[in-house]
């Protein structure tokens, strides 16, 4: 185990860290901007430590992406794997897009590798994605693990994390509707966009998909000669009773019901299990799938919070959620995990991105939630007014006031019971987590 740093040397790291993200923001005039080239350039410059990694398991999907990764984890770590993973966007720290051998990655380590990744750049275009995605590799590459776990950030086709030239297996999530600017106007552009990740030879596990999108991975799986592991065709995942039933060629199990929350995390947990029939020099009993489904955590996706001052502002018999969901297909798994818990009265806390389709993912709430109350952050990106929110909202049908924040929105509740879900955007929720952290302490 490596020994603690000083307390000044910690702090220093930090800032280092910061210090070296907030230079990569500034170098390259487009947050995204896909493409290859210039990762590829990169990596040559660091010594192409993306052909030194552990067997990769690579990840493309609009939603769900995130969570088939943590199941993944928490399976290969209960049989005793050392796992490293890497994923975006981080709720808090961006510490929390790698870890290492199932460890966050050390602000000392970091800072190192991303001025590492900053010296071998040489003062060249590069975006934010690109540069730590580098530097991911590298740290990666120099730490022994047995396997990684690689969320693509943007598509896949072109997303810097595609520059594996034999994963060990691929997966794609569910697609939907989102970043249509940079990946299609269509699902089944979209769906193309995902599919690039596909690799001759390579097993692509395939979640549940609408028709359109289907279409389209199969076509590229067949081009490329990349076997299709797919749901409904092959595997089969689903709830019997108080259980998680599993169904493949491979393995038929009954399972506990997974630690997160909502019915498409059976989705997520199936697609996981369909990786692991399809990943070859590894073992997973049984047992470790079982200890996996109940340890699994995946912060602020389907959260209750019921510690700190937001959870102790809120009257008696009250619950407060945070959920990452920001587009449509978000919106309508939470949707359905609301639907079925109508014992208290709803409220969201909605903050968004400018990019994100606030109609689409609100109409979704239809008849379920009382009231909106629109929230504005800052971010990376620009943040859609609480104007266009609630007009939104009001659109949907559904009675919408804008709000300083998730506090001033708990104190207009009233002082009856009542669901308070913050939701639509992954930088939101961080944001709600860390304030509601740092002033419980």
């Amino acid at each position: 185990m490596s020994r603690s740093l000083p307390r000044d040397a910690t702090k220093d790291a930090s800032a280092r860290v910061e210090a070296a993200l907030e230079r990569f923001k500034r170098s390259h005039p487009r947050t995204i901007d896909l493409g290859l080239d210039r990762v590829f350039r990169l990596l040559r410059a660091l010594g192409d430590p993306h052909r030194a990694l552990p067997p990769a398991i690579h990840v493309a999907g609009t939603n769900g992406k995130g969570s088939t990764i943590a199941f993944l984890r928490a399976f290969l770590e209960a049989a005793g794997y050392r796992v490293h993973a890497y994923t975006s966007p981080h709720l808090e720290r961006f510490n929390e897009r790698i870890r290492l051998a199932g460890e966050l990655i050390a602000d000392a380590r970091l800072a190192e590798v991303l001025e590492r990744v900053e010296a071998a750049n040489d003062g060249a275009p590069i975006t934010f994605f690109e540069a730590t995605t580098a530097a991911a590799f590298l740290a990666m590459a120099e730490t022994r693990a047995d396997i990684v776990l690689l969320e693509t950030g943007l598509g896949g086709r072109l997303d810097a994390t595609n520059v594996l030239d034999r994963p060990a297996a691929t997966a794609i999530t569910p697609v939907g509707m989102d970043h249509m600017a940079y990946l299609g106007g269509t699902l089944a552009e979209i769906a193309a966009e995902k599919a690039g990740i596909l690799k001759p030879g390579v097993a692509a596990i395939l979640a549940p998909q609408p028709a359109d999108a289907t279409a389209v991975i199969a076509r590229q799986a067949a081009e490329v000669k990349a076997p299709l592991y797919a749901a409904g065709a092959v595997w089969h995942a689903c709830t019997v009773g108080e259980a998680l039933s599993y169904e493949s060629p491979m393995r038929s199990l009954r399972l506990p019901l997974p630690a997160l929350a909502g019915d498409h995390q059976i989705v997520n947990a199936g697609t996981a299990l369909a990786v692991l029939d399809c990943l070859t020099g590894f073992h997973v009993a049984e047992a470790a799938i079982a200890e996996g489904l109940r340890s699994v955590t995946w912060p602020g996706r389907l959260q209750p919070v019921t510690t700190g001052p937001l959870a102790r502002a809120l009257p008696p018999g009250s619950e407060l959620w945070v959920d990452a969901a920001h587009n449509r297909e978000g919106g309508e798994q939470l949707a359905r995990f609301l639907s079925g818990r109508r014992d208290l009265p709803t409220d969201l806390v909605v903050g968004m991105y400018y990019d994100k389709q606030a109609s689409e993912f609100l109409g979704e709430f239809r008849g379920l939630a009382r009231r909106v109350f629109a929230v504005e952050f800052t971010g990376e990106q620009p943040c859609r007014p609480a104007a266009d929110i609630v007009a939104a909202a009001a659109a949907s049908g559904i009675p919408a006031e804008p709000a300083a924040d998730v506090a001033d929105a708990i104190a207009r509740i009233g002082g009856q019971p009542a669901r308070i879900v913050v939701c639509g955007s992954v930088a939101l929720i961080g944001r709600v987590l860390a304030a509601n952290r740092e002033s419980a302490g």
